[in-house]
C-alpha cells in the first residue's frame, strides 16, 4: 500500500474510467483529494471535472518518483449521494507504439537499451478526506468498491495520436443516476506489481490551456480538408461531428504545408511523423463532441478525412503549456523585434510539458541544457520558480549511483558510473553507448551541468538558497564524475561541444573545458553561500588549475592579427576560431586579465567576419550576452534582423510562428526554443535590467536603444516586485522612464543610449517612480 492507499485497476493497460459513491450525511468543513492516474488521469466529482488541468500528474521517472495531485474539492461535494471518479490513460508509463512513436534514426546504432513500460497496466491511487463541521475525519481510499470500465479512448500515443470510440461513450458515466450494471469492480493492485516511485505532492504548475485557435478552412486537397489553426503549438484538439454511427473520422496534425497544400508530416532528414487522431462516430445524425484525453498533438495545421455525409464545426486547438504564468513583457514600435520575441515565447509555451521537451513533434525528451543555457531567457518571460524546482528533482533523482547500469550491443552490463548526470531527465529510452563520430548523447557536460548552473540561475533570479541546499550534493557528485572524463591534455572532449553549430565547428575541447571551468568556480560560490570553507577552497583550487591548463594550451598569440586570442584545439595544424570558442572564456572569467582587451579584439574580429551569429545551442547565449558585455549591441541588432539564415528574423519570413530548430529554413523540427536566448538580451541589454544580487534585491538599469526602434517598454515582474524600463525617443533627445520597486537598489546607466544615438546624458530625461 503506497502513501495514498492502495492502487487499482481495470486489468489493462488502455485507459478505463473508475468511479464510487460515497454518501455525505453531515456538513463538509474541507475536503481534499489526493489523486494519482498512472500515466495520465482526469478527477471528476459528480460529473464535474475537478479543476482546468491536463496531463495530471507530471512525468516523471515513475521507478523512482511519482507525482499526485492535490485538489480543494470542497465545492464540489454535497449532502447525500456523490459520485467520485477518474479517467485514467497511458502517457509515458505504459507506450503505446499505434502510429508514430520515436526511434532512433538509421544512421545511429541499434539501441540496447529500449523503453521499458513502467508496469503491467494503468492504475489509480486515490485518497478522499474530509473534515465535517463537528470536527470528525473521513478517509476514503481507493479500493474494490470503485467500479471500473473500458474508455472510448482505445489507444493514446504519448507523441500525439489517439483514437476515441464514440460508440463507447458512456454519458453520464460519474453521476450518481448512471446505471452501472456492466461495471465491474476494481481489481486491487498486488504489492509486486505496485509502482514503486517515491510520491510527492506534485509541485510544478499544472498544464493547463493557455489560449483556443479556431481552424481556418484552407483548401481540400486530395479529399482532405486543410484547416490553419495560425500558430504552431503544443495542443488538444476538440471539435463537433455528426454522421452515421461507426464512421471514422482521421485527423493528420502537421507543422507545415506541402507545396500542393496537404499537411506535411515529415521531419526534415528523418521521418514521417504519422500522428493521427481518429474519432468513431457513436449514433446516428446526432451532433457529438471529440476533445483528446490523455495526450496532446503538435503542430499548426490539421488535414481532416471524413465520409462525404460526415459535418464537423467548430475545430478547435487549444494551446497548452505548463508555462502560463507570464512575468515579463516586451513591446516597441519595430514589429519585427516583437515578431522574434514571440517565435521564442510561443515556443516555450509549446515545450513546457511539467518537463521542458526538446520538440513536441519528434522527441518529446527531457533534454536538460535548455535548462541553464535558456533559464535566464525563459525566467524573464515565465514564472520558472516551481518548473526549475521539478526540473532540478528530476535531474537529483536520475543522476547515477556506482551500482546503476546498461547493456551493450553484446548485452555485456556497462556501467556509466557514480554522479553522471545523464542528458534526458527524466530518461524514458536511453541512448546510453557513444554514437561512432559523433559522442556521448547520453553524458554531455553542457547538459548534465544544468544541475549546478541551472541552479545558480534559479537563485539569481528567485533568490532563495533552499536551491543550492537542495542541489549542492548532487553538484559535486556530478564535479567528481568530470574528473574522471579529462584527458591526458586536461580537457573534456567526450559530449557534443557547441551542438547545432551551423558550419558544424564543435570545438569539444574548448567549449566543454569552459564548462567544466564554470561548473567548479559555481560550486565554489554555493559552498561560500553554504559556508563549506573546505570545499571552497578545493573547488576554487580544481578551477584554478583548469584556467591555468586551458591557458597555457589554447590562448596564443596571433600574429596576422597582432592580439592574443583562443585557437581551436581540435585544429591542430591551424589557428582557427569560432565567436563561442572567443565568448566563453570571456563569459566565465577563463581569460587573464592583460590579455582580456586583445580576447575582445579577436571575438569582435569573429563576430564581423561572418556577419552573423554562427553558434549553435551551447555557445549562442555566451556569444550574445559577451557581445552585450562589451558594447556590441549594434552588431547582435544586425545579426537578429538578417533575411537570410542563420538569423531570428529570417524565421519570421519563413512564415514561422514558433523558433526552428537549426538555423535553415524548413528545419527537422518547427517548434524548439533552445536557441531562444536572445530574449534574455531582450531584458537585459535593450531594457538593461540587470540583477546585481540574488532577487533582484540590488539592480542595474542600463537600458539601449537599437536603431531601428523609437521606443520600447519592459516589464519585468521580479520576486522583489515589478521592474519596467520605458524608453521614448523625441525631436531632441530621449525620455527613460524606470519603476523600480520599494526596498530594491537600484543604479541607472545611460551610457549605451547616449552611445546609441550619440546623445549627451543632458539630453536624456530620467524619470523614475
Amino acid at each position: 500500500m503506497g502513501i495514498l492507499g492502495n492502487w487499482i485497476t481495470n486489468k489493462t493497460a488502455k485507459p478505463f474510467y473508475a468511479r464510487r459513491i460515497i454518501k455525505i450525511c453531515k456538513q463538509v468543513l474541507h475536503a481534499e483529494a489526493k489523486v494519482c492516474g498512472l500515466g495520465q488521469f482526469h478527477f471528476y466529482i459528480n460529473g464535474c471535472k475537478v479543476e482546468d488541468h491536463e496531463l495530471d500528474p507530471g512525468w516523471t521517472d515513475y521507478h523512482k518518483l511519482i507525482e499526485y495531485v492535490t485538489f480543494d474539492v470542497t465545492s464540489y461535494l454535497k449532502e447525500g449521494e456523490n459520485v467520485i471518479g477518474a479517467e485514467v490513460g497511458n502517457g509515458w508509463f505504459y507506450k503505446m507504439d499505434e502510429h508514430y512513436t520515436f526511434k532512433f534514426p538509421e544512421f545511429m546504432p541499434p539501441n540496447p537499451n529500449p523503453y521499458k513500460p513502467f508496469g503491467e497496466e494503468l492504475v489509480l491511487a486515490v485518497e478522499l478526506m474530509i473534515t465535517y463541521v463537528d470536527g470528525t475525519v473521513e478517509v476514503i481510499h481507493a479500493d474494490e468498491d470503485f467500479l471500473v470500465k473500458e474508455h472510448p479512448v482505445v489507444m493514446s500515443n504519448v507523441y500525439g495520436s489517439e483514437t476515441i470510440d464514440g460508440r463507447k461513450n458512456p454519458d453520464g458515466w460519474c453521476t450518481a443516476e448512471f446505471n452501472t450494471t456492466s461495471w465491474e469492480n476494481a481489481s486491487i493492485v498486488t504489492k509486486e506489481k505496485e509502482p514503486t516511485g517515491r510520491m510527492i505532492d506534485q509541485i510544478q504548475p499544472p498544464v493547463k490551456v493557455l489560449h483556443s485557435y479556431q481552424g481556418e478552412y484552407l483548401n481540400n486537397v486530395q479529399s482532405k480538408d486543410i484547416y490553419d489553426f495560425t500558430q504552431n503549438m503544443s495542443g488538444i484538439l476538440e471539435f463537433e461531428v455528426k454522421g452515421k454511427a461507426g464512421d471514422e473520422i482521421h485527423l493528420y496534425p502537421a507543422e507545415k504545408l506541402a507545396k500542393n497544400g496537404d499537411v506535411d508530416q515529415m521531419a526534415k532528414g528523418w521521418v514521417n511523423l504519422d500522428s493521427c487522431i481518429t474519432y468513431i462516430i457513436g449514433q446516428d445524425d446526432e451532433w457529438e463532441t471529440c476533445r483528446m484525453k490523455f495526450t496532446y498533438f503538435a503542430g499548426r495545421y490539421v488535414a481532416v478525412e471524413k465520409p462525404e455525409n460526415c459535418e464537423m464545426r467548430n475545430l478547435t486547438a487549444h494551446a497548452i503549456s505548463s508555462a502560463y504564468e507570464t512575468d515579463g513583457t516586451f513591446t516597441c514600435d519595430d514589429k519585427r523585434y516583437e515578431q522574434i520575441y514571440s517565435l521564442v515565447e510561443k515556443a516555450v509555451e509549446a515545450n513546457m510539458v511539467s518537463v521542458h521537451t526538446d520538440c513536441p513533434t519528434i522527441e518529446r525528451f527531457a533534454w536538460q541544457e535548455p535548462n541553464h543555457l535558456m533559464a535566464p531567457a525563459i525566467m524573464y518571460m515565465k514564472n520558472g520558480c516551481k518548473l526549475w524546482e521539478k526540473f532540478l528533482l528530476d535531474m537529483r533523482t536520475a543522476q547515477h549511483t556506482a551500482q546503476d547500469y546498461f547493456y551493450d550491443f553484446e548485452e555485456n552490463k556497462v556501467y556509466p558510473g557514480d554522479g553522471l548526470m545523464p542528458s534526458q531527465c527524466p530518461c524514458y529510452i536511453p541512448n546510453v553507448l557513444p554514437v561512432p563520430g559523433m559522442g556521448s548523447f547520453y553524458d554531455i557536460i553542457g547538459w548534465g551541468s544544468t544541475c549546478i548552473l541551472g541552479t545558480y540561475w534559479h537563485y539569481m533570479f528567485y533568490g532563495d538558497k533552499k536551491i543550492i541546499e537542495d542541489n549542492y550534493d548532487a553538484g559535486m557528485r556530478y564535479l567528481e564524475h568530470l574528473k574522471t572524463k579529462v584527458t591526458e591534455e586536461g580537457f573534456i572532449n567526450h559530449g557534443l561541444g557547441d551542438w547545432g553549430n551551423p558550419k558544424n565547428e564543435l570545438a569539444r575541447e574548448n567549449i566543454e573545458t569552459a564548462f567544466l571551468y564554470a561548473d567548479a568556480v559555481t560550486l565554489a560560490k554555493f559552498a561560500e553561500i553554504l559556508e563549506k570553507l573546505e570545499d571552497k577552497k578545493k573547488l576554487e583550487a580544481y578551477a584554478e588549475q583548469v584556467k591555468k591548463n586551458y591557458n597555457e594550451k589554447l590562448l596564443v598569440w596571433n600574429a596576422e592579427k597582432g592580439y592574443w586570442c583562443y585557437r581551436t584545439w581540435d585544429h591542430a595544424d591551424e589557428l582557427f576560431m569560432t565567436q563561442a570558442v572567443e565568448a566563453l572564456p570571456l563569459y566565465w572569467g577563463l581569460v587573464p586579465e592583460d590579455k582580456e582587451v586583445d580576447v575582445v579584439k579577436a571575438f569582435y574580429d569573429a563576430l564581423e567576419t561572418e556577419g552573423a551569429f554562427v553558434s549553435g545551442e551551447i555557445g549562442l547565449p555566451y556569444v550574445i550576452q559577451t557581445a552585450r558585455k562589451y558594447q556590441m549591441n549594434n552588431l547582435i541588432c544586425q545579426f537578429i534582423l538578417r533575411k537570410e539564415h542563420p538569423s531570428y528574423y529570417a524565421f519570421v519570413l519563413d512564415g514561422e510562428t514558433t523558433l526552428g530548430e537549426y538555423w535553415e529554413t524548413n528545419p527537422r523540427s518547427h517548434c524548439h526554443d533552445m536557441m531562444g536566448h536572445i530574449v534574455e538580451w531582450y531584458y537585459n541589454g535593450i531594457a538593461g535590467i540587470q540583477a546585481e544580487e540574488p532577487g533582484f534585491r540590488k539592480i542595474k538599469i542600463c537600458p539601449y536603444l537599437p536603431e531601428s526602434i523609437h521606443e520600447f517598454k519592459c516589464i519585468y515582474r521580479s520576486v522583489a516586485g515589478e521592474i519596467s524600463v520605458q524608453v521614448k525617443e523625441e525631436q531632441d533627445g530621449m525620455v527613460l522612464q524606470v519603476k523600480v520597486p520599494k526596498g530594491v537598489e537600484y543604479q541607472i546607466d545611460t551610457t549605451n543610449l547616449e552611445s546609441s544615438r550619440e546623445i549627451t546624458a543632458e539630453k536624456i530625461k530620467i524619470e523614475v517612480e
